[in-house]
């Protein structure tokens, strides 16, 4: 029996909350705003990366009045990714105008993933146009090491756009990739670290989605709950029910009273909650991270100065959101269930 529920097709836009076939209210918008990225780490990217032509990329102005339309009809958190978001030149001029739907415009929260990398330049601006907490991705504290993942990063970089991070007043998560054999032997460290500094810490597994050169998946897969059993033995771990709207399972770190959060979509999948969509930069909706089907919304958002056909084409897509993804890590299945790379998708 299919637990799928029939939903209503408005015909024009509403104030009505997008419903998934599943009854999940969709209320959490992640978008990434750019391919490209000053990083090439080895999880994400290949190095010799071909990145998207500038004429297929919607104008900054198109993103806005996307992510405006998703906040009318009922989003309430907003996450722009990349690639690496600052790297988008006159990125600032969207955070401002989005930040304009917060303190009562409709929008809860305003939020990035960032590399640090360019923190040091923008923290300030960010707190200014209303951003208050920030994702920054970094998978050990060995400047070495960082150089070897990143391929192109300087850890002394990201250091000083925590700093800044820090100055400005924002919250900052550390977000940690665990890779088998590369840094799991210092993930407990992190956790010491990021205790030290303030920070909530979320590792991640390793997500199969698209072509990353001579890198090899398999190897780099490193099951969460090998991770929480090595954490247990030097950390006391108690489960909470804390979220952020993201798929994160949260515990208390009680020696330092931090947060360690695990994003698990292979061991233990995240999409019975799912409250999110992916929009690229070029107006293409993702429905779920782990599938192909998606929706284009660059058409309708060009066809008409109104926003009805737009938001028309969003209840279809959101119509069509599946159950769950469809990721798997195995030897015998070498190509990556998803070929697009986590960057075009808003990771």
């Amino acid at each position: 029996m299919s637990d799928k529920i029939e939903i209503p097709m408005p015909t024009s836009a509403s104030s009505a909350p997008l419903i998934d076939p599943f009854a999940r209210e969709i209320s959490y918008l992640r978008v990434s705003v750019t391919d490209r990225c000053d990083f090439r780490c080895v999880y994400c990217m290949a190095e010799d990366m071909t990145f998207l032509p500038k004429a297929d990329v919607l104008t900054l102005e198109e993103l806005a009045r996307l992510c405006n339309a998703f906040v009318d009809m009922g989003v309430r958190k907003l996450r722009l990714t990349g690639g690496e978001p600052l790297v988008r030149r006159n990125i600032m001029w969207l955070i401002r105008e989005l930040g304009k739907r917060l303190n009562g415009g409709g929008l809860d929260e305003l939020t990035l993933t960032t590399n640090g990398s360019q923190l040091a330049k923008y923290a300030d601006q960010l707190f200014a146009a209303g951003v208050r907490r920030v994702n920054v991705s970094i998978d050990t504290l060995d400047p070495d090491r960082f150089r070897a993942i990143t391929r192109w990063g300087r850890l002394e970089q990201v250091m000083s756009g925590l700093e800044a991070a820090d100055r400005a007043g924002l919250a900052v998560k550390i977000n940690a990739v665990a890779l088998k054999g590369v840094n799991e032997d210092e993930l407990a460290d992190m956790l010491q670290w990021c205790g030290d500094r303030g920070y909530d810490m979320t590792v991640i597994e390793v997500m199969p989605m698209g072509d990353i050169g001579g890198e090899n998946r398999v190897d780099q897969y490193l099951p969460l709950s090998m991770v929480r059993s090595k954490l247990a033995e030097r950390f006391t771990l108690t489960d909470i029910p804390y979220m952020t709207g993201g798929p994160a399972r949260y515990m208390r770190v009680e020696e330092t009273d931090g947060r360690l959060g695990f994003i698990t979509p292979l061991t233990h999948n995240f999409c019975e909650s799912c409250n999110r969509v992916r929009l690229t930069c070029t107006g293409t909706l993702y429905m779920c991270l782990g599938q192909d089907d998606a929706a284009d919304l660059r058409a309708p958002l060009r066809a008409s100065e109104t926003n009805l056909p737009l938001a028309d084409a969003i209840r279809e897509a959101i119509s069509r959101k599946p159950k769950g993804h469809d990721f798997i890590i195995d030897r015998r299945r070498p190509r990556a269930p998803v070929a697009r790379h986590m960057s075009v998708t808003g990771g």
